[in-house]
């Protein structure tokens, strides 16, 4: 990730995780949109942790509230397996990876650059954190 806000804004939020997140980029791949799409489909499925809960994110997946996030993660985290977000390129993820995932989240009905994603689903993470910390980071008092 290039220097820039993107990549401040994931790091302002990362380095408050516990434990601090691991990141795997994978290679931008040229050609069609579908070409683009299959070969870096294939290589986030690659760089999945064995038995990983995948996660993909997904315009058309769920969009829970952070409580509801949390309450997943959590649910995840008892399994004991890895969770891997799985975030795609400007044309998206292949069909291969939806079939993988075993959960598809989206960030709200909005179309997100990847390079944002991270930074949003960083702090999604922390707040997740702090709710399960019963820290003020998260207002849920807040009207709606």
């Amino acid at each position: 990730m290039k220097a820039g806000p993107e990549r401040a804004l994931y790091e302002h939020y990362a380095a408050r995780l516990r434990p601090p997140p691991k990141v795997v980029e994978v290679p931008e791949a040229r050609g069609s949109a579908a070409e683009i799409r299959k070969r870096e489909g294939a290589a986030l499925l690659a760089a999945l942790p064995d038995g990983a809960i995948a996660v993909a994110l997904d315009l058309g997946g769920e969009a829970p509230g952070s409580e509801a996030f949390t309450m997943l993660l959590e649910r995840w985290a008892a399994t004991g397996r890895p969770i891997a977000f799985l975030i795609g390129g400007a044309e998206g993820l292949d069909e291969a990876v939806h079939a993988r995932a075993d959960y598809r989240l989206a960030l709200g009905p909005m179309t997100w650059p990847h390079f944002l994603v991270r930074g949003m689903l960083a702090e999604q993470l922390y707040r997740a954190q702090a709710i399960r910390q019963n820290h003020p980071y998260h207002r849920a008092w807040r009207p709606g």
